[in-house]
């Protein structure tokens, strides 16, 4: 069974011309032999120290934002691994990254490490190609800035939309069992029950 380690890294995320201090969460999910790398933030020296010498099946980026692929393709190289972002992202990627590549990742698609299956769950309104990860036997969701302790993640900046975060909280990441364990992006941990019955505060605060 896979276990769940936690690196915050600090730097800046910037986007619209605005540039703020923040604090990363990079989630490493595996196992003696093999680990999933879910965001790539600010610094790949502690990241790579943690993942501890094992094999590194995807870097997996939950959106384009600067502040979560910043690292992404330094870490591809010197783990030997593929980047993996939705497509919808792209344009977000080439602003931080323009020369480089990463993997298409899709909907519905499934990462096995240590025994235990990640499926990306695409969620835009944050990002077009925002897509948390599920892992059912954990009881987690790596949800990156789609849903926090507190409610959606931002979405008053370029390329993001609130109604459409709402529909992706509660038509995919509501499908969830309550007791769920969020893993977000930034700051503590959750649940999505924990979240969702605040769900019409949200629509009624609008952002």
């Amino acid at each position: 069974m896979a276990g769940i380690d936690r690196v915050v890294t600090h730097g800046t995320f910037e986007l619209d011309g605005g540039s703020w201090e923040v604090d990363n969460n990079i989630w490493l999910v595996g196992a003696d032999g093999d680990v999933v790398v879910v965001d790539a933030a600010h610094d790949a020296g502690p990241i790579i120290d943690a993942v501890r010498g094992r094999n590194v099946v995807a870097v997996v980026c939950t959106h384009g934002h600067n502040d979560h692929v910043t690292v992404a393709p330094q870490l591809g190289e010197a783990l030997d691994a593929p980047v993996l972002l939705h497509p919808a992202d792209e344009v977000l990627w080439r602003m931080t990254h323009p020369g480089k590549e990463f993997r298409a990742l899709q909907d519905g698609e499934v990462l096995n490490v240590a025994g235990t299956e990640l499926r990306a769950i695409h969620t835009p309104g944050h990002s077009p190609g925002s897509t948390c990860l599920h892992a059912p036997e954990l009881g987690a969701v790596f949800s990156g800035d789609t849903l926090f302790q507190g409610g959606p993640g931002a979405t008053g900046r370029s390329y993001s939309d609130f109604p459409t975060i709402l529909a992706s909280i509660s038509e995919r990441l509501g499908k969830l069992p309550g007791d769920t364990v969020v893993y977000t992006g930034h700051g503590d941990t959750t649940t999505i029950g924990g979240e969702l019955v605040h769900y019409d505060e949200w629509v009624v605060r609008g952002h």
